[in-house]
């Protein structure tokens, strides 16, 4: 059978997942039970929740006697390493591209990295039934972009797909577009390449992605670059990150068809496959015949900018919600994750206790912690903070992000104002349509942290910010960071109505009536720059004695509930995110107020 292989790659929220459910249904491969399940590949609970795709899925459609991989990938800069690897698995790509929004940070991205690899394209408009869609202004946009990035003559001449992914539409004009996917996939068959197949050559397996089955183990799915992979054959895997040598076998052999995992008896060349039974299988790695051992090299990943340290969770509440919460624990899930996430880097430090966990921005290492907060995972988190470079010279670098916002014109100066003093450079600005324009700045990671929930409130929820890492540059000097201070809590016990009554004079509360809380929790934001110490658990003393009026039920204003992404904005250097399955707390490093203030003594009589 005739193959493709190809990868939809775009900017986060350009309807790749969308589009990949229109391509199943119309390949006719959907179960009846599926039909009616909007953006179907998104399959864990956290990528339902937020919309977005996290993890790449493969799937494969039949179409012309011509059997098609796909790909979906992830389209949020932090995911990065995900697309970079599934690049590996195919021969072109399709780049989505909003009818609106035209190329965006990310759009920049993906491409960039498929032209490097040598991916042949084809464009495709999406969402061209928005009433203020611009249909050949992106495409003249998407050509600009790939002239820029020094795409080759062959590239240059990429045909383009209109299309309504959310209405199953597609055509070959923005204005005719017919009621089904056949234009695109017609248009895969006629320019996309088949893959080179060497059948009778030894076997040769690159594993793009590690999957895991709690039936048969760990899952390695990659490309058969060349030969025939056999149910229970020998392999031999070398290459990878530790290039090392072990003979192995195949114990079971899938292929992608639809959404499911079919077994099969052999897969040839030029297929995506899925190879259990290998339980030691790294990302990067080469499946070869033992007689011909040859790794094939595995593409570089962009280093990790942001970290954070992950400690056990020592807090008085420890242990009461969580099933796994020694360091023992921590430290398996955390190594156990570098295995598949390679963007991501685990590193021991001085204590038993703690690991400094690196990733490529604060959405993936979130992400983390909200999915080993859900497996029964209980520890705490330090505030993130990026990584920086010191070169032979002594000096310093840090990472640099290019940031995109768009916003209404009445809010622009508001938003270059508080850019301004996170270090940021305005690089451009443009008008999209009669009152909204788009700025884009070129901003240190570390001006970044804490912003989105700032340009929110200055933009009354309008503002819609997307950034990519641009590169390392010479440190921009001290950030100002955040200007009020925290309100801590000063005992253990359950909060009570009249103790937040009157702390909620010094600031604005996180935690309502009848709340457990304990000693160094942070419970409010201080309206000043210091913390205070308040007693939200302090009740009324009961005496005989009533007065006029002054008995009346006290007035409570609504508590502020903060997201696990607003917390790790939200906290300072000497405090601490605390996770389990059912909370997510806020607290001070050093709990006890005594030991605080020792040791702020102690470093002011340090010699500066």
């Amino acid at each position: 059978m005739d193959i493709r292989n190809i990868a939809i790659i775009a900017h986060v929220d350009h309807g790749k997942t969308t589009l990949v459910d229109q391509l199943l249904r119309s390949a006719g491969v959907l179960r009846r039970s599926e039909l009616s399940v909007d953006r179907i590949m998104d399959s864990n609970d956290l990528e339902r929740e937020r919309g977005i795709t996290i993890l790449s899925k493969n799937t494969a459609v039949t179409y012309n006697d011509t059997r098609i991989n796909i790909v979906d990938t992830p389209g949020h800069a932090d995911f990065g390493g995900e697309v970079e690897r599934i690049l590996q698995m195919v021969d072109g790509v399709l780049l989505l591209v909003d009818a609106f929004e035209g190329c965006m940070p990310q759009t920049r991205f993906v491409l960039r990295k498929a032209l490097e690899l040598n991916k042949i394209p084809i464009v495709v408009v999406n969402k061209v039934d928005r009433p203020d869609a611009r249909p050949y202004e992106v495409v003249d946009e998407t050509l600009e972009l790939f002239i820029e990035l020094g795409a080759s003559a062959e590239q240059l001449d990429f045909p383009i797909v209109y299309a309504s992914a959310r209405d199953g539409r597609s055509g070959m004009e923005p204005d005719e577009l017919q009621d089904d996917m056949r234009p695109m996939f017609d248009t895969i068959l006629s320019t996309i390449p088949a893959p080179e197949q060497d059948r009778e050559a030894p076997l040769q397996i690159l594993f793009s992605t590690i999957d895991y089955d709690e039936y048969v183990g760990k899952i390695g799915i990659g490309r058969i670059e060349r030969g025939t992979a056999k149910r229970l054959q020998p392999i031999t895997l070398c290459g990878g990150a530790q290039n090392r040598e072990r003979l192995t076998k195949i114990t079971r052999l899938y292929r992608f068809e639809g959404l499911q995992r079919i077994e099969v008896e052999q897969v040839e060349a030029g297929d995506i496959v899925c190879v259990a039974g290998v339980e030691d299988l790294n990302v990067g790695e080469t499946a070869c015949d033992p007689a011909c051992i040859e790794p094939l090299p595995f593409v570089h990943i962009d280093e990790p900018t942001v970290s954070m340290l992950f400690s056990v969770n020592d807090s008085p509440f420890a242990g009461k919600e969580g099933k796994f919460v020694t360091s023992r624990n921590l430290r398996e899930r955390l190594f156990n994750e570098v295995k598949t996430n390679v963007s991501m880097r685990v590193e021991e430090t001085d204590s038993t206790d703690t690991f400094k966990v690196c990733g490529r921005g604060e959405l993936h290492l979130s992400i983390l912690i909200e999915t080993m907060r859900r497996e029964g995972y209980e520890f705490s988190v330090s505030k993130p903070r990026v990584i920086l470079k010191r070169d032979e010279g002594g000096q310093i670098s840090e990472p640099i992000e290019e940031l995109t916002i768009d916003v209404p014109q009445e809010f622009v100066g508001a938003v270059m104002d508080k850019l301004g003093g996170r270090k940021a450079e305005l690089t451009d600005m443009q008008s999209l349509g009669e009152n909204s324009v788009r700025l884009k700045f070129l901003i240190p990671s570390r001006g970044l942290m804490g912003y989105r929930s700032e340009l929110l409130t200055d933009t009354k929820g309008n503002g819609v910010m997307n950034h990519l890492f641009y590169g390392y540059a010479p440190y921009k000097g001290a950030i100002e960071e955040r200007k009020t201070g925290s309100l801590i809590n000063h005992e253990t016990g359950q909060t009570s109505s009249y103790g937040l009554f009157y702390a909620q004079e010094r600031g604005r509360m996180f935690v309502g009536a009848g709340v457990p809380v304990y000693e160094g929790q942070v419970v409010g934001e201080c309206a000043r720059a210091e913390d205070i110490v308040v007693n939200v658990c302090k009740k009324k003393h009961v005496t005989n004695m009533r007065a006029s009026g002054s008995d009346e039920a006290l007035r409570l204003t609504p508590a502020t509930v903060f997201t696990l992404e607003q917390c790790l904005e939200f906290i300072a250097d000497d405090e601490l995110v605390e996770l389990t399955p059912k909370s997510i707390r806020m607290r001070k490093k050093i709990l006890s107020k005594e030991l605080r203030m020792k040791q702020a003594a102690r470093k002011g009589s340090e010699p500066q």
